[in-house]
């Protein structure tokens, strides 16, 4: 963070500071007294403030943690804890320190607040440099509570929207700017959490202004999304599935049951069209949910893994005489090893559904690569049969133009039996490969006899 003092030098690149301050650089975790980092003498003199930084380090090098304490005889002021030092803007709203001349490096992104009868000049931080402070001015942001769960990763550089002096990256909607909310855990916004060249791109955008731009759900055309969010930054498409299952569970922790079916209309737009098994699974459970909220159906009974969920696939077994026939379930209770094999089979349907999908998707790959050894084949074979008419024809024509050149008749007659046995080879050839052509309709369709005389393959019973 440099001082600014581009009045003294009229615009120029700051040099010196008046004050002579040396800002050398430190390291993690490192702490002090005082200058450079920490006021002294202020609000009244002799008082020195402490100063303290943490590990995560901005794209800009500057510590991400800043902390400061003020002098003991202030500490009873400061309500944060056993720390009794101010780590964000919110702590030190209390505070005002005027900034007249000069700025402080790595303490907090803001003016802070004191009493108004104890004023003095001090040194603080510039405030659009610091990362802990929101631009937006949102007291709730993200950036101003909790430590990340991975303050190893850094921000994508971005001098798109981040570049507005108003808009946060971690609070503001990438597509109107406008903050996130927070309630009942975030579900109206996603936040991209795309990897790209080592840095995380982090932009949030609401999931309603994703879903009315075309950038969420499923959409055709270019973008190609299928339950998907496309980041308008980093253009990395995000798997909303996973989000939608979140979204579900946040329901569950919900008694409004007006909030409960906003959440619910939201999942229904980001999964409607998809052609994804899970995801149209997930679609048919979310609409079922909102019948049954519309029904008056209670909370409790619509969230609840009913135990004839459980055993909805073992209503019918076979009877005694090998017709089909509904089961008595006080018996199926009774029996206690068929419950809980029954249990053991169902307990945990998602995982084996994901199994029973992952073996389709394996299927299907088989099917289209044994698809395409067959076409291969087909069109090796039929290629070959279409040039070797090609020269019939060619032979034909050639031997048509020399007939009116023949003058004894023993030679027109040779001649001319030439052009018939030609005129019949095409005929029969014109014939094998209309038989050939019966693989339209797929290996599996096609007479056995076709497959072995003309593409060599011979097929069990």
């Amino acid at each position: 963070m440099e001082i600014d003092d581009t009045k003294e030098n009229n615009g120029s690149t700051p040099r010196r500071r008046e004050n002579s301050l040396h800002l050398s650089p430190v390291l993690p975790e490192a702490s002090g007294f005082g200058l450079p980092y920490a006021p002294v003498d202020w609000p009244k003199k002799g008082d020195i403030w402490a100063w303290k930084v943490g590990r995560r380090v901005a794209i800009t090098g500057h510590f991400l943690d800043r902390y400061l304490y003020p002098p003991k005889r202030l500490q009873k002021l400061v309500d944060s804890g056993r720390k009794r030092g101010l780590a964000s803007k919110l702590s030190v709203e209390r505070w005002k320190i005027p900034a007249m001349k000069h700025s402080l490096t790595n303490v907090a992104r803001a003016f802070f607040a004191a009493p108004p009868d104890e004023r003095a000049e001090v040194l603080v931080s510039d405030p659009q440099s610091d990362g802990l402070a929101c631009k937006a001015g949102n007291k709730k942001c993200n950036s101003l509570f909790a430590e990340a769960e991975c303050p190893s990763l850094v921000p994508l550089p971005c001098d798109l929207c981040c570049n507005e002096p108003r808009f946060c990256r971690d609070c503001c909607c990438i597509l109107c700017s406008k903050t996130i909310d927070l309630k009942h855990g975030g579900y109206s916004y996603i936040k991209c959490e795309a990897m790209v060249n080592g840095y995380i791109c982090g932009h949030v955008a609401h999931l309603n202004c994703a879903l009315r731009s075309y950038m969420a759900g499923t959409v055709g055309g270019s973008i190609g999304l299928d339950a998907e969010y496309y980041c308008r930054r980093c253009d990395t498409k995000t798997f909303l599935v996973p989000h939608v299952t979140t979204l579900l569970k946040t329901c569950e922790s919900i008694d409004s049951r007006d909030e409960i079916e906003k959440i619910l209309n939201i999942a229904v737009c980001i999964l409607r069209g998809s052609q994804k098994s899970n995801a149209k699974g997930l679609l048919n459970r979310i609409e079922s949910a909102i019948k049954e909220l519309k029904c008056g159906t209670s909370l409790e009974d619509i969230w609840k893994v009913k135990e004839t969920d459980t055993v909805m696939s073992t209503d019918i077994f076979h009877n005694g005489n090998g017709e089909l026939g509904p089961t008595n379930h006080q018996d199926l209770v009774d029996d206690k090893s068929c419950l809980e094999a029954v249990l053991s089979v169902s307990s945990d349907y998602r995982s084996e559904y994901l199994k029973i999908e992952c073996e389709i998707d394996q299927v299907l790959q088989s099917l289209r690569k044994a698809q395409e050894s067959e076409y291969k084949i087909a069109e090796e074979q039929l290629c070959s049969q279409k040039v070797y008419l090609r020269h019939l024809y060619q032979q034909l024509e050639k031997e048509r133009s020399e007939l009116p050149d023949r003058s004894s008749g023993n030679e027109a007659d040779a001649s001319l039996n030439a052009v018939l046995s030609r005129v019949n080879q095409i005929k029969y050839e014109v014939m094998r490969l209309k038989e050939m052509e019966e693989v339209a309709n797929g290996f599996g369709r096609t007479p056995k006899g076709v497959l072995k005389e003309y593409f060599g393959l011979e097929i069990e019973d």
